[in-house]
Parts: structure tokens; C-alpha cells; sequence
């Protein structure tokens, strides 16, 4: 074989690796300030995607509800594979995500919650995956990245109870967030305001780290951004994330 037509195809290869490939469809937040932060304008299907909260319970909460709003936009059935039940699954509804949508796996482990994601991840077809992992390996991550390209189906590591200042490894994961409680808006009376999040974009292949304050989903699983509400550079704005 030529040498020409070899690196060819490893470069091929390498894009599809990288998912440079772009051939699935994205989607979009509807706001523009995080939408503009994110390749193609949204987030891309056929990729995998983490999604972190804390050890807090707000947090995590939060982050729950995050993700379903992003499930909630997308057709087809969701597989939720878990090491055990423990989720709180009716108030995936409250951000739009029907219970009818949603099928639980209880693997009982992470290993097995990676074999079931990868299973899951080879029918296209489906609105997402998601796999609630405390730790994976930076060759895990490559291989769940592979098996979302190859079927279209968007793939999310859930990773519950992660603290902020906890190393991550290497990652093939297209974005990684983390969602953290914030207060409400001050309504002036004794009320109850929507639910406020800080959302991190800590990782975004291509682009750069950056935050924002915004109001939590609706029952359509949509976030908001008001005027008065803070954008901010994350910390380490200025740090160009590693490929």
C-alpha cells in the first residue's frame, strides 16, 4: 500500500477517534452565550459527554436534573444504567423526561455498568445512554467515544458524588460539566424562586473552559439565562483544554 493512501486512512481513523467527524446532529441549549462555547453549536450526539456534581446532595440533585433536560430534548427511549437504584426517578419528570421514556439497568457494579452502556451504546436509535461511574479509565473512556460515533446515540458518564478537587484522568469525553447549586433569585416575599445552577464547562474539546449562573430546567427540560444573571470565565479561563 502507498505510503499516501496509509496516512490516509490513519488520519481517518484519528478523526473518528477525535469525532473531528462532526456527522451527527447536535443539541442546542437556545442559549447563545453557552451554545456559542460548544462545537457545531450544541452538544453533539454520537459523543460522550460527563457530567459531574459533588458530594453535596443539592449538587447532585442539580446535576440529575441537568441531565434529564438534555435527555428531555432528545426522541427515543433512554437506558440509565446504574449500579443500583438508588435515583430518585420521578423528578427526572419535573425536567421533562417521562417515566415511559427511561429504562434502568441495575448492573451493581462499574464494570458492569461499562459493559451495559456499551451494549446499549451499539442501537442507534436511541435518545441516550447513561452510566453512572465513580471512576474510569482514560481507555474506558475511548471505547465508550467509539461505540456513541459508531451508532449516533449520545453517551453520559454520570459521575455522582465527585468531588471538585478530585484529579480526573485523561478523558476522550467531548465535554465534561459540573453542576453545582446556587441561590435562587430574592423574590422579596417568603417564596420559593426557580432553582439556580452554576454550570462548568470544565472540558470542551477545542475550546475553552468557561461558567455561567442560569435558572434551572423547566418542565420542557430548557435552562434560562436572564440579564441579571452572572457570566463568568471559570477559573481557568485562560487555560486551553487538553485535546
Amino acid at each position: 500500500m502507498r505510503e499516501s493512501v496509509v496516512l490516509q486512512n490513519l488520519r481517518a481513523q484519528i478523526a473518528q477517534i477525535e469525532g473531528a467527524g462532526a456527522r451527527h446532529a447536535v443539541v442546542p441549549f437556545g442559549i447563545d452565550a453557552i451554545d456559542q462555547r460548544l462545537p457545531g453549536g450544541g452538544l453533539a450526539t454520537g459523543a460522550l459527554h460527563e457530567v459531574a456534581g459533588s458530594p453535596d446532595l443539592a449538587d447532585d440533585a442539580s446535576a440529575t436534573i441537568f441531565l434529564a433536560g438534555i435527555l428531555a430534548r432528545i426522541d427515543g427511549p433512554v437506558f440509565w444504567c446504574l449500579r443500583w437504584r438508588d435515583l430518585f426517578a420521578p423528578a427526572l419528570h419535573l425536567a421533562g423526561l417521562r417515566a415511559d421514556r427511561v429504562i434502568y439497568v441495575e448492573a451493581g457494579s462499574d464494570a458492569n455498568v461499562m459493559l451495559a452502556m456499551e451494549e446499549c451504546l451499539r442501537h442507534p436509535g436511541l435518545g441516550g445512554v447513561v452510566g453512572e461511574i465513580g471512576k474510569y479509565s482514560t481507555t474506558a473512556s475511548k471505547r465508550l467515544q467509539l461505540a456513541a460515533e459508531g451508532s449516533g446515540v449520545a453517551a453520559f458518564v454520570f459521575r455522582r458524588a465527585s468531588k471538585v478537587e478530585q484529579s480526573v484522568e485523561g478523558t476522550a469525553a467531548m465535554t465534561r460539566w459540573r453542576i453545582t447549586a446556587s441561590p435562587s433569585e430574592d423574590l422579596g416575599i417568603p417564596s420559593l424562586g426557580r432553582p439556580r445552577w452554576q454550570i462548568a464547562l470544565e472540558r470542551v474539546r477545542g475550546g475553552n473552559p468557561h461558567a455561567w449562573i442560569v435558572e434551572g430546567c423547566d418542565a420542557t427540560g430548557r435552562l434560562g439565562l436572564s440579564s441579571a444573571l452572572v457570566d463568568r470565565p471559570a477559573a481557568a479561563e485562560d487555560r486551553q483544554v487538553a485535546a
